[in-house]
């Protein structure tokens, strides 16, 4: 038998066909033009004489996956190279992802390495639907994704290429690409990119623009920390209106100016929102009912108790019914804010369809109080009015008589203190108030967690209703555990429960615990 020593082994030798092959990943979904972005690389590169193979595998439904565009270069020579068709992990030199959580699930795929991989992403968001689907806060945290980039990555490249994109009249595809060739992540020169662009022959100049934005960020090598919350300006607040109406508003404000420093800016933010929703006199019941709250608080506290009041009131005050609904459909800053998200061609008329699904609660609502209320009381009524409108409807905005019939309708919230919901909504805050007064009396601690569970309480239709039925529940749990030293941490619990699930399993299994230690029958709570 022939036997080999140590010494007679040698490391392979590379194959530098294979060390010549750039590998290139676009993560992109739905209308943010991947495949304009493939083309546009694949175009440049076979300018710079490579030989290209191109694939792609389309995610599962809308923001569940993204599509996957991969490509494989190489210089022509005499010796075809073999390209794969699918990157694979640990095998990515450069990783282009159209948005912040694309991003995550490439690190997390392995196809961002240390060693290797040039990651360019852009730090907006584009909710998933899993997001979005969470009763409460679902939003993932772009921070955590952008510590595990400069980790995962070789280099790290984010920044915001949609506004880029936006401001310059264009997609995200071309602003992705401007920062694909600032990176120098590419052998190519900046005007076998621009080239690529201008042979595309549409939308050319905007293109343009948002290319070299983006390329101008990504040779600084920037990586730009999503900043969230941001406000206008109080410029872009400033009132616009007839004098007397401008006056009552700066003393409304005024009126503001008195709380104590850490409420100003939340009761500023809660006054607006509700003379938005119906009027001046609105917004002054709004600060009669947190002067009312104020007046329980506790200064050694940091009034706490009345920054909550300040938010929640607020959100209980201006409440989605079908005015609000019609009147927001109708403004012109939604038809400005859907024509900048869409970003039509030049000379193309934008169509939009607004879908409607009344119930017949919805209807009652709006009528005079004293006449819903007789009618919601017969279950024949609601059961005809229901088989009368509850049906969808799909109402043309961009034509005139859709819009009229929405736009009147939004017309009609002058009347809205008179009708049968508005009754139900005040009715319900001025309970939900006094429970939290009572409570803070009690407890300071459990009489904020009482005014936070309002958050419950949100949206339209059939949300709305879900969302008050969880409300409800917790509440009628809180009554159980007032007068505990943890009631303010079990009152917490059961609202975090209830924001966990859509169904309200977890919630229904917390409600067990805190009736199993309050003593009370199982059936308790089940109405």
């Amino acid at each position: 038998m022939a036997t080999t020593t140590l010494s007679e082994l040698k490391p392979r030798q590379p194959d530098l066909a294979l060390d010549q092959i750039i590998k290139v990943a676009i993560m992109a979904v739905g209308g943010q033009g991947g495949g304009v972005l493939t083309n546009w690389v694949e175009d440049c590169a076979h300018r710079n004489g490579y030989v290209v193979q191109a694939t792609s595998v389309a995610g599962v439904a809308q923001r569940t996956g993204a599509t996957i565009y991969y490509m494989e270069m190489a210089p022509a020579s005499d010796r075809k190279p073999v390209f794969s068709l699918m990157p694979a992990a640990g095998d990515v030199d450069i990783l282009v992802a159209a948005e912040m959580m694309e991003a995550g699930r490439a690190i997390m795929r392995g196809f961002v390495t240390p060693d290797r991989t040039t990651l360019i992403a852009s730090s907006h968001r584009a909710l998933a639907v899993s997001e979005k689907m969470v009763p409460g806060d679902g939003i993932a945290d772009s921070e955590e994704v952008i510590a595990a980039a400069e980790i995962a990555a070789q280099r790290f490249i984010a920044f915001d290429m949609e506004k880029m994109a936006v401001d310059a009249g264009s997609m995200i595809s071309a602003s992705l690409f401007g920062a694909l060739a600032g990176s120098g992540a590419l052998p190519f020169e900046r005007e076998s990119f621009e080239a690529a662009i201008k042979a595309s022959g549409r939308g050319v100049e905007a293109s343009l623009r948002a290319f070299a934005a983006g390329f101008e960020a990504a040779a600084g090598g920037l990586v730009e920390r999503p900043q969230w919350g941001q406000t206008k300006s109080d410029t872009a607040n400033a009132p616009r209106g007839p004098s007397h109406l401008v006056e009552k508003w700066q003393a409304l404000e005024a009126r503001t100016e008195a709380l104590p420093d850490n409420v100003r800016d939340m009761a500023l933010t809660g006054l607006r929102a509700v003379v938005d929703f119906q009027d001046l006199d609105y917004g002054a019941e709004y600060l009669d009912r947190l002067d009312q709250v104020l007046d329980h608080d506790d200064p050694g506290k940091d009034y706490e108790l009345t920054l909550e009041a300040a938010k929640y009131i607020a959100k209980a005050m201006a409440y989605d019914d079908v005015f609000r609904v019609a009147d927001l459909k109708t403004r012109g800053s939604r038809f400005a804010r859907v024509r900048n998200e869409i970003s039509p061609a030049e000379g193309t008329q934008m169509k939009l369809t607004e879908f409607m699904h009344p119930r017949a609660e919805e209807v009652v609502g709006i009528m005079p109080s004293k006449l819903g209320r007789r009618l919601s009381a017969s279950e024949k009524s609601m059961r005809l009015i229901d088989r009368l409108v509850n049906k969808g409807r799909r109402l043309r905005t961009d034509r005139l008589l859709p819009f009229a019939q929405l736009y009147i309708l939004g017309g009609l919230r002058k009347y809205r203190r008179g009708t049968l919901r508005h009754a139900i909504e005040k009715e319900h805050m001025e309970r939900w108030l006094e429970q939290a007064l009572n409570y803070r009396k009690l407890d300071y601690a459990l009489g904020v967690e009482a005014l936070r569970n309002r958050r419950l309480v949100k949206g339209y239709s059939d949300t709305h209703a879900r969302g008050l039925s969880k409300f409800d529940r917790v509440m009628e749990g809180v009554a159980l555990l007032a007068g505990r030293d943890d009631a303010a941490h079990w009152c917490k619990l059961l609202r975090e429960a209830a924001l966990a699930d859509e169904k309200g399993d977890q919630l229904e299994g917390a409600l067990k615990t805190v009736r199993s230690f309050a003593g009370q029958p199982e059936t308790a709570l089940q109405n």
